[in-house]
């Protein structure tokens, strides 16, 4: 019997049904003991400490979160349509050279879309994407960066590369794949990179630069005294992609210091925002990944530059990532590929092409301050449509890289089984030289 009366002891003693009711009050936060602490059905003075939702309190009622309940996040503006600054102490005081340099990179991009995307028509390259409308954000996002920042682009970022030094005949020879390129002829047209600007080679598969951005930032973090950050870019489209919430949530996790920068231009090839999502486009999501937010005007160069200088300020103080959303509209197609005339009015078009044009808006305030002059624009356009045509002749006349090339740069040192078939399709190309164009390859 003593025997039996220990074990009942001992076992009294663990069971939580023994223990003294004032100390379940204490170390259980239940619906009762948060009621009592509440009193009228409001919420609880006690938080719930739920590992998954640690600042979470309690309540006796229920109650929806709705979406509609929750306010938008505002768009950030610095220049009207006019170029007339809002509010004076949003202007970001930059040097007549440097707002010089601004219009002209968009100036120069613009003009260079308009050839190139001809030259694709006339069957001269195989594909070509537009920038129109979305100028603004390219060159007001990378004159708020360091030259040391790294970039992941997707395809329509041309302008950071213009911003950074990218030449032109740097795009053309791209374009045209010739042994001049620097990606070797191995990348569709428009598929830039450029180790030298740090900028990270452009891929098609849409969204698998975000995660690596966000990896890429986290080990930027991880070196001492750290000053440099990532920008990946990408659109409302890429931002429905797997990879957008892996990156997202890597980010948030690891306090990766990113700027994750959606080009939100209205469309997704052919699929409208309104039919993309539902909630408050992309920047709404920040909250939910615990990540900060900032909304601006896309076409609004200085919005667009005050915006990255301060998510760059933000991410490198607090090593934490951080959701941009330029708001714009695509003026152009979505590609060669697209019509887009089957899809959206000539006159919803016809005023972002206009009143609305990011060009239009700082060619406004730069005649506000006596900083345009007319005649030299013109002469400007008029140089680099002939830089860009002369180019076009010297890369269509360019070698394309010796066909060998594509066995390289995986390994440092070519492995066996890759000397083995590059072996085997050097005998198969010289048995059969009738058939390949060896004459348009350097040897």
């Amino acid at each position: 019997m003593s025997l039996l009366r220990t074990l009942g002891t001992v076992l009294a003693r663990r069971s939580p049904l023994a223990r003294p009711s004032s100390l379940a009050v204490v170390k259980c936060l239940s619906s009762d003991a948060a009621s009592q602490q509440q009193g009228a059905g409001g919420p609880s003075s006690l938080h719930a400490k739920f590992p998954g939702a640690l600042e979470a309190s309690f309540v006796t009622t229920p109650k929806l979160a709705l979406p509609e309940s929750i306010e938008p996040i505002p768009i950030y503006r610095v220049m009207n349509s006019e170029g007339v600054i809002d509010d004076p102490s949003q202007e970001p005081n930059l040097e007549q050279a440097t707002v010089q340099k601004m219009f002209r990179d968009m100036v120069l991009l613009n003009t260079m879309d308009k050839i190139l995307y001809e030259s694709q028509r006339q069957g001269r390259i195989s594909f070509y994407m537009t920038n129109f409308g979305e100028e603004a954000s390219h060159i007001g996002s990378a004159a708020a960066l360091s030259p040391e920042d790294w970039v992941y682009g997707q395809y329509r970022e041309a302008g950071v590369l213009v911003w950074r030094g990218f030449t032109i005949s740097d795009f053309i020879n791209q374009c045209y794949g010739n042994a001049e390129d620097q990606g070797k002829g191995r990348q569709m047209p428009v598929h830039y990179g450029s180790r030298k600007l740090n900028f990270v080679t452009i891929s098609s598969p849409l969204g698998t630069q975000i995660p690596q951005a966000a990896g890429a930032a986290y080990a930027f973090k991880l070196q001492p005294n750290n000053q440099r950050c990532v920008i990946t870019y990408f659109g409302e489209g890429a931002a429905s992609e797997g990879d957008t919430h892996a990156a997202f949530n890597f980010a948030a996790t690891l306090d990766s210091p990113v700027i994750f920068f959606c080009r939100n231009n209205g469309f997704a090839i052919s699929t409208p925002s309104r039919e993309q999502y539902r909630g408050d486009g992309i920047a709404g999501r920040a909250a939910g990944y615990g990540m900060a937010a900032l909304r601006f005007d896309g076409t609004d160069v200085f919005a667009t530059y005050n915006a990255t200088k301060l998510a760059r300020e933000y991410v490198l103080r607090e090593n934490k990532p951080i959701v941009l959303e330029a708001m714009a509209y695509r003026i152009g197609h979505h590609s060669t590929s697209d019509d887009s005339t089957a899809y959206r009015p000539a006159e919803e078009l016809e005023v972002w092409n206009t009143v609305e044009h990011p060009i239009a808006k700082l060619k406004h305030y730069m005649l506000r301050r006596g900083w345009f002059d007319e005649a030299k624009e013109n002469e400007f356009v008029k140089s680099v449509r002939k830089q860009v045509l002369s180019q076009i002749n010297q890369s269509e006349r360019i070698l394309k890289p010796d066909w060998r090339e594509m066995f390289q740069d995986v390994y440092a040192e070519m492995p066996a089984h890759l000397k083995e078939q590059l072996r085997a399709m050097e005998e198969h190309v010289e048995q059969h030289r009738e058939h390949y164009p060896l004459k348009d390859f350097k040897q």
